[in-house]
């Protein structure tokens, strides 16, 4: 028994990791990537670990909605200020776009020197049919109560003041990205000029010099080297249903909406040359 004591008073640090891997929010048919709905009991699982000297978030991701890149790292934040308890944010692949928003919510940001990080930016992309359609013989139909309403209709001819709303709409988005990356980096990036936002993709090693990161290095070794060799790191995964667990799928519906929204993933990650 003393010497099981011994042992367990001499243990070291307990650090949570928490790993986001995928595209942000709503992925094509059906099927959600990274949300703050499934995200959130890990998160607050993480932040409620006994003893632990901080939080790692592992990231893996090419972006996707804002919206929920802002609400993941609202619900670290919060919960990092009211526990004061620090965050370690670790780029992996990637980290961009929506990403580096999430990544943005640590206190410490690191990456791999490979490691892609950035592309602080707002896009929107899509295709259109008209000409399709008529050479189908198919005529678009369309009766709405409100000019705005069927704004970038994919089936109508491109219309210049649907790109303006949808602009001003990205302008502003691209406003509050800015806004938080300058909160949470602070002097780290100083008075960059403009171009530190325009959309440009960064390595690791790069993302140091800009401010955007604040070292290169990975999780077990940067957190050894802040806590010591007997840090334990200490996995937090995503709860799932119980036809998730057994078969690795929610419902037979689930597989063609997987292939469909694997594709458009694809088309994500491939932006990033991956």
């Amino acid at each position: 028994m003393g010497n099981w004591l011994a042992k367990r008073f001499a243990a070291g640090p307990v650090v949570p990791v928490l790993r986001f891997s995928g595209v942000i929010g709503q992925v094509g048919i059906g099927r959600k990537g990274l949300t703050l709905e499934d995200m959130n009991d890990a998160i607050e699982r993480a932040f409620k670990t006994k003893k632990k000297a901080a939080v790692a978030i592992a990231i893996n991701s090419p972006g996707g909605s804002p919206v929920q890149s802002a609400l993941m790292a609202a619900r670290i934040r919060a919960l990092a200020e009211e526990q004061d308890i620090p965050v370690y944010a670790f780029c992996e692949d990637v980290a961009a776009s929506g990403g580096y928003w999430l990544a943005c919510a640590a206190d410490h940001i690191y990456a791999e020197a490979a490691s892609i990080v950035g592309s602080v930016g707002v896009i929107s992309a899509g295709f259109g049919f008209t000409e399709l359609i008529a050479k189908a013989g198919v005529e678009r139909r369309i009766h709405k109560a409100g000019d705005s309403k069927a704004m970038l209709d994919p089936f109508s001819p491109e219309d210049p003041k649907d790109v303006e709303r949808l602009t001003a709409i990205q302008e502003d988005v691209h406003d509050q990205f800015k806004a938080w990356v300058r909160t949470r980096r602070g002097a780290r990036i100083g008075e960059k000029p403009d171009e530190l936002f325009d959309g440009t993709i960064w390595t690791g090693r790069k993302a140091v010099e800009l401010g955007l990161t604040d070292g290169v290095g990975n999780l077990h070794g940067v957190l050894r080297e802040k806590f010591g060799e007997k840090v334990k790191l200490r996995p937090i995964k995503v709860a799932r249903g119980w036809l998730q667990k057994r078969f690795g799928v929610e419902s037979r519906a689930d597989i063609a909406a997987d292939i469909m929204s694997a594709i458009e993933e694809r088309a994500v990650w491939s932006r990033y040359g991956l």
